[in-house]
């Protein structure tokens, strides 16, 4: 039972270790080379090291050492302690990744292939490296921690939430000092906003993405035994409600299925087994609530 226990918690920090990289990596390689503003504290903190050459890893630190301690009476101290590893970690690599990395690496894969390019790979990345420490309950700090705090009272997603605190911080990227005339930072602003966009919507693919249900309706008179299959096989429930065609006047069972959306090719297997003929309507729902689904939030 310990060793059990021991595994989930070692397969928990390293999913949560794995994200860190993944995010700092879309930091590092393609969006501070080009002197870019993202959101967040990291996003922050890159404004400093612009400005100041103060380095983006001491800003990240200090910013966050301030939120986590409001947060830890919100959160929990089991969120505190994996935020506060994650935050450690983040620190360390923001520092030490830029000298593992070579510089002609980031010129190839970065700096050559334009900002545009650099905002969508490093906006998905960063999102990809998010959503995986949000998986653990987790948190790179910052306004991840926010946005986690509103979502724990509120149904709105991270996403939405991270997108309105970066358009702020973004904005700010019109203060960093650079060569070229307003017309360049107008620019980089442009730059932040659609890695902002990029970061909001891949993150809440990847976080609700495994979250998305459908409601499937199924006409076929082999009703009874493709409920049994759903139930047995799929271990989904299943509703029957009388209905009755208008054309034919004739009197049928509607099945109502609520499932998840990556069931839905087992289910539309089953039902094509037992009745290959089977009238079948697929809706994509916003939200189910209750067993086997999602808590309501207050």
């Amino acid at each position: 039972m310990e060793s059990n226990k021991a595994l989930a918690t070692f397969k928990s920090y390293a999913i949560i270790t794995l994200g860190l990289i993944l995010y700092v990596l879309a930091w590092v390689v393609f969006i501070i080379p080009h002197q870019l503003v993202g959101g967040g504290v990291t996003g922050i903190s890159a404004v400093i090291q612009y400005c100041t050459g103060f380095n983006v890893s001491y800003s990240f630190f200090i910013i966050n050492a301030v939120l986590l301690l409001i947060a830890l009476k919100i959160l929990g101290p089991a969120f505190g302690v994996k935020t506060i590893y994650a935050m450690v970690v983040t620190t360390l690599l923001l520092r030490f990744m830029p000298m593992l990395i070579p510089e002609e690496f980031i010129k190839i894969i970065a700096l050559d292939n334009g900002k545009l390019l650099s905002v969508m790979i490093g906006g998905t990345l960063s999102a990809l490296g998010i959503s995986l420490t949000f998986s653990q309950g987790g948190s790179s700090g910052g306004t991840d921690i926010i946005a986690l705090m509103i979502t724990k009272y509120r149904a709105i997603s991270p996403g939405k939430i991270l997108l309105i605190l970066d358009i702020f911080i973004i904005g700010s990227s019109l203060i960093v000092p650079t060569e070229g005339s307003w017309g360049t930072r107008v620019a980089n602003l442009v730059y932040g906003y659609v890695m902002a966009g990029v970061f909001s919507v891949a993150l809440d693919l990847f976080v609700s993405g495994s979250k998305q249900s459908v409601q499937i309706f199924i006409f076929s008179k082999n009703f009874e035994k493709i409920a049994d299959r759903i139930t047995s096989d799929i271990h989904r429930g299943v509703t029957a409600l009388d209905g009755k065609g208008w054309y034919t006047k004739d009197s049928s069972t509607v099945l109502v299925v609520v499932a998840r959306k990556q069931e839905l090719k087992l289910l539309l297997n089953v039902i094509k087994e037992e009745d290959p003929q089977a009238f079948i309507s697929v809706a994509s729902v916003s939200g189910v609530y209750g067993s086997g689904f999602e808590a309501i939030k207050k």
